[in-house]
């Protein structure tokens, strides 16, 4: 049986991107979607063709019918509906980051594991199988050791000040928004947390103070380290290296997919550059297929809410060390 999916909120990153993964996807399909704004739900579940509406989240969440949520709400109101959702018997997927710090992602976890539901946090890019033989291709030796990761992930939204994005009280800002792509990456490839982070921001007063650009450092053990930086005024990047002793590997959209041939990556070694060509895929319906098997088969996620967690621990440090420019341990 499908997993039969509810969404919370009509938010552009649901209609654009994980509904459409969801119906690509071989596990699940979308049933229902919410907003306070019932007409808003009908004009959107039209255009998407989705058979049920709700005009409360309330509403959608006593649907006997949905197994799991996906929910795209600002960033303050992730902890609320999550908890709300597990506990009303519903697998979550949430938007990242997870939650505002944390303590609510440790929160969310122990309902995660009370409710004995899934609860994951959207990370897609995690689940395009690039990263798994990025990650054979580390352990086959050919770049050496790693000696460092640098990420970037900067756009230009700036003059859109109305934007949920640049609410302080909401979670806004560019550590939260896209600082947590290179941060969970490096995490991901190094396989352990990093000991202690050092952040310089720019904080904008036109943007409530948000940090709308970010420079860090994180660092791991063995001398390893990620440096990176996010912002949401600045060109478009989207960028990862992974740094070795005898080749680099250069990861030139590592975190969009086009599903076209700029999403291969490149290794660089004494021997030459060459180009590692990618499948076609769509990220958001394989993370879909992620979280539905697990739910079919009970089988853990690859990425749990302890993951979620313990991400929240280290942009919790980067944040705090931005605000007020020191090294901050984890």
């Amino acid at each position: 049986m499908p997993i039969k999916w509810g969404v919370i909120s009509t938010a552009n990153i649901a209609q654009k991107a994980v509904i459409p993964g969801i119906k690509e996807s071989n596990t699940g399909e979308v049933v229902a979607i919410a907003s306070r704004n019932i007409d808003n739900a009908k004009d959107i579940a039209k255009k998407l063709d989705i058979p049920n509406t709700h005009g409360s989240y309330e509403d959608l969440l006593e649907d006997p019918t949905i197994d799991a949520v996906y929910i795209p709400l600002p960033n303050h109101l992730h902890k609320e509906w999550a908890i709300k959702a597990m506990e009303a018997g519903k697998h979550v997927l949430c938007e990242k980051p997870i939650a505002l710090n944390a303590k609510e992602a440790q929160e969310m976890e122990e309902v995660s594991r009370k409710s004995g539901v899934v609860l994951a946090e959207a990370f897609m890019y995690r689940y395009h199988p690039r990263y798994q033989m990025i990650q054979e291709l580390i352990e086959s030796g050919e770049i050496g050791e790693i000696r460092g990761i640098h990420g970037a992930f900067t756009f230009n939204n700036a003059s859109d000040k109305e934007n949920v994005r640049y609410k302080k009280e909401w979670g806004g800002g560019s550590l939260y928004d896209v600082g947590v792509y290179p941060i969970s990456a490096a995490r991901m490839i190094l396989k352990e947390e990093p000991q202690a982070a050092t952040v310089h921001a720019f904080f904008s007063e036109e943007h409530d103070n948000v940090d709308m650009m970010a420079s860090g450092i994180l660092e791991f053990n063995h001398g390893v380290a990620l440096t990176f930086d996010c912002g949401m005024w600045a060109d478009f990047r989207n960028q990862l290296e992974i740094l070795g002793t005898e080749g680099r590997i250069e990861v030139p959209s590592a975190f969009i997919v086009n599903q076209n041939e700029t999403d291969h990556f490149y290794v660089h070694t004494s021997n030459g550059t060459r180009e590692v060509k990618v499948p076609y895929v769509n990220q958001y319906a394989l993370q879909a297929d992620a979280l539905g098997e697990s739910i079919q088969t009970d089988v853990s996620l690859p990425y749990s809410s302890e993951d979620a967690h313990l991400n929240m621990k280290v942009l919790d440090a980067c944040l705090i060390s931005a605000e007020e420019r020191r090294r901050i341990e984890i």
